[in-house]
């Protein structure tokens, strides 16, 4: 009874009548009927009710049947927009299982990019590689998925180009990743997910009658989702997607004509307005607010915006109290109803962090714990805090005033909340890294929010380091890949525009053009170019005097006394490129003799940021100039000369690798990776015996790495140590079984062993992995004439010869099967 007299209730609404109506009758109309509609979008500005009709929507589905997943802008990436929807689909009893193994798998290879442009690099080109075009290098990028929305379904970049791109990729990250599967979950991972997603949707639209998937926030999500989303529902190039999905996508703006302006027969968009002045009284004359002096104070200061209404409806206001007050903000509006004055606080402190759950409420509001538990239940009601993943979050309508209201009525009470968040949110985090490796925290998602909400609190409490400590982070994170990067630099433009910060907030979107002009790497060049970002300003008043916030590291910034200060500031000004910022005040405002240097430290990290980016992409020798620079600041630091040694090995200049790849050990004897590379150097220098030493070495200190398992395994050939070559090659496929490098190799030692058909077997595991492998082609037609097969012999040599032209040893061995069979 309850839920139908519910069910009367909403029906009975008058605003947004129609748009449910349309979308509740799309069920009623069977795909094959031209008047269905295959995409409904929602658009309109913040605060018309964008999410609430979409969550009405999404009940309307499910009392249909429907299996539904919903997704907002929590979501950066393709990969991440699969992940929510697996997630949300084995809520309703549905398992997407080879989809989840495939975004695991991705996650995985991902973290290990960076591993795989530096450990796992083989490519041995003729030559040495070349720099290649700015533009194939976007491309590439764009093919690992570190630009959003210029992957392979955003048709914005020149084919050509993503394919060459993508062709230089494979072959930096061919050695550690040789699963061409994997390759492709690294370069472009939609092209491998997306089928998948289309063959697991097919099944579940065998046990239900309709699929309907919800994206929120399209204005953000939009950037990476619609040209994929536009190919899945209109190309066949993934798949057939089943005729009983529904998609409905909700955004500030009308969908884009480029993409869907040809589509216009099974869209229906839904532009919302705010409520008409019929709509705002019927809605709050079902919540039982009929007196007219509140109605009318109600249709005042909300001009209908549903969100408003709806906030105020909930109070349910027996009469309008300082309707004439000139000084009410827009806060006291939100909240004028609620008499008891410690809900009241509790609203505003939960307006301070970006998400809010239990724990950073305590964290945030004043009260026994009893008191705030029972407080953080009420605050979950509130019509303006949408709960997302058990989390609130304020809708930006009202948060916005409320911040404001903080901040000027108390300013050292804003600064005290906020200093207080930060170091709630900094005891997590260092709680988080106990027994930690702390070089791999930043590949920690976890770890990483908890630093960002950090960051984002000290830069509102205007802590002077805090500048230091974000740009510092930015060039930590780049090295993750471009979406984290992202998620960094939306706390840059939220501090900056919460706290009233003009210049941090252009800070944000100075670095988010670039990301989104160049990727990472340009981040990184700005961060060494922009003079914007040469000097960090963190002292209004001239001090060079800094209190470090706690747990800082040392080098977040160092002060620039006196006229070296002045001509550092002078050279390297804040230019900030906004004419509506360039009157920022504060403690983050610009201005000459108040500049704090970006720290060697800090600085050499940027350069050894960009040339790792370099080195993905193949351009080693720019690479070994920001390495050279790094170097000149950081002469100590063992990471960047054990970078600069392995370019230098890949560009054959071996004498000059070994001098870096020593100094590295020799600064920092447990650096496995610069061991490892040392090894595969020597061997290139004729001394497999200090080869083997120096693999050795790297292998006490990681026994499970792969790479240079595989790399001793070459030298232990070299030594004629065939049962070692073999043992190394054996736990080199447990630890990669689906390596095809690892098969290969493996195969080779086997065939040098005279165990022919067990090699086969390798070279037809390691092909399985990867059809593309020239050097599994050889090796295998080799195997099969020692067995007999010429004729198969034959056609593997032709295909790693039509795979590689200038492969001389395929070429050789194919000249001698064929002197064979004619002689």
């Amino acid at each position: 009874m309850q839920q139908l007299v519910q069910r009367r209730r909403r029906d009975g609404l008058v605003a947004r009548t129609a748009e449910r109506e349309l979308f509740r009758g799309s069920f009623d109309t069977p795909p094959e009927d031209e008047e269905h509609r295959f995409l409904f979008h929602v658009h309109g500005n913040a605060g018309v009710g964008k999410t609430f009709l979409l969550r009405d929507f999404e009940r309307i589905a499910r009392e249909r049947g429907a299996l539904t997943a919903y997704v907002d802008e929590s979501a950066h990436s393709v990969p991440e927009v699969l992940a929510e929807l697996c997630r949300q689909v084995a809520a309703q009893g549905h398992r997407f299982k080879e989809l989840d193994r495939l975004l695991a798998t991705h996650r995985e290879r991902l973290h290990e990019a960076e591993a795989a442009a530096l450990a796992a690099l083989d490519p041995e080109p003729a030559g040495g590689p070349s720099a290649g075009s700015m533009a194939v290098a976007r491309a590439g990028l764009a093919g690992l998925g570190l630009i959003p929305g210029a992957g392979a379904f955003a048709g914005v970049l020149d084919p050509a180009h993503v394919a060459q791109g993508a062709d230089r990729l494979r072959a930096v990250l061919g050695a550690r990743f040789r699963s061409h599967e994997d390759v492709q979950l690294v370069l472009s991972p939609e092209s491998v997910l997306t089928p998948v997603l289309t063959k697991e949707i097919t099944d579940a639209a065998s046990s239900v009658p309709w699929i309907v998937l919800f994206f929120d926030t399209y204005e953000r999500t939009g950037a990476f989702l619609d040209g994929w989303l536009h190919d899945v529902m209109t190309t066949d190039r993934h798949g057939a997607l089943p005729a009983t999905v529904v998609v409905v996508t909700a955004g500030r703006h009308p969908l884009d004509t480029a993409h869907w302006g040809g589509f216009g027969d099974f869209t229906a968009a839904l532009p919302l307005q705010p409520f008409t002045e019929g709509e705002t009284r019927g809605l709050l004359a079902d919540r039982g607010v009929t007196a007219e002096p509140v109605v009318t104070e109600v249709l005042r200061l909300t001009g209908g915006l549903p969100v408003l209404v709806s906030t105020l409806a909930a109070t349910r206001p027996a009469g309008p109290d300082d309707v004439h007050d000139p000084s009410a903000t827009a806060v006291d509006r939100f909240l004028k109803w609620e008499p008891d004055p410690v809900r009241r606080s509790a609203a505003l402190a939960g307006a301070l962090p970006r998400l809010l759950d239990a724990d950073v409420f305590r964290a945030v509001a004043d009260g026994d714990p009893e008191q705030l538990d029972e407080l953080y239940g009420w605050l979950t009601t509130l019509p303006f805090a949408d709960e997302r993943a058990g989390r609130l979050r304020y809708h930006d309508v009202v948060r916005a005033p409320m911040l404001r209201l903080q901040r000027r009525r108390s300013p050292r009470g804003w600064a005290e909340r906020q200093r207080r968040l930060a170091d709630r949110f900094r005891a997590w985090r260092e709680e988080a890294e106990t027994g930690r490796d702390a070089g791999r925290l930043w590949a920690d998602e976890e770890w990483r929010e908890l630093r960002l909400a950090e960051s984002y609190h000290l830069l509102c409490a205007g802590d002077r380091e805090a500048p230091s400590m974000v740009l510092r982070g930015l060039v930590d994170v780049c090295d993750q890949g471009e979406s984290v990067a992202g998620r960094w630099l939306d706390v840059l433009e939220e501090a900056g525009r919460d706290a009233e910060l003009r210049t941090v907030a252009a800070w944000g979107r100075q670095l988010s053009r670039a990301l989104a002009d160049g990727g990472t790497e340009a981040v990184l060049d700005r961060l060494l170019t922009d003079s914007g970002f040469g000097a960090v300003v963190v002292d209004a008043l001239g001090s060079t005097n800094v209190t470090r916030p706690p747990g800082g590291p040392a080098d977040w910034g160092t002060p620039v006394p006196g006229a070296a200060r002045e001509r550092h500031a002078e050279e390297r000004r804040v230019a900030d490129r906004d004419a509506d910022d360039r009157d920022a005040e504060g403690p983050y405002a610009a201005g000459p003799g108040r500049g704090v240097a970006l720290a060697p430290g800090t600085a050499a990290r940027v350069y050894r940021g960009r040339a790792v980016s370099r080195a993905v992409r193949g351009d080693y020798r720019a690479a070994l100039t920001d390495l050279d620079r790094a170097l000149t600041l950081t002469p100590d630091d063992a990471r960047s000369r054990a970078l600069r040694g392995e370019y230098l090995r890949i560009l054959r200049r071996h004498d000059d690798a070994v001098r870096d790849l020593e100094r590295a050990v020799a600064l920092d004897p447990a650096h496995d990776y610069a061991w490892a590379s040392l090894g595969a150097t020597r061997l290139a220098l004729g001394d497999p015996a200090a080869a083997l030493a120096a693999l050795d070495r790297a292998l006490a200190l990681t026994p499970d790495y792969p790479w240079a398992l595989i790399r001793r395994a070459r030298v232990r050939r070299e030594l004629g140590e065939s049962e070692g070559r073999l043992a190394d090659l054996d736990r080199a496929v447990t630890l990669q079984p689906d390596s095809p490098w690892a098969h290969c190799e493996r195969g080779d030692a086997l065939r040098a062993a005279g165990r022919d058909e067990e090699a086969l077997a390798a070279y037809d595991r390691a092909l399985g992995l990867d059809p593309g492998y020239a050097s599994a082609y050889a090796s295998r037609g080799v195997t099969r004439f020692h067995l007999g097969r010429p004729a198969d012999a034959l056609a593997d040599l032709d295909r790693a010869l039509e795979l590689n032209p200038s492969y001389a040893w395929a070429r050789a061995q194919r000249d001698e099967v064929v002197r064979h069979r004619d002689g």
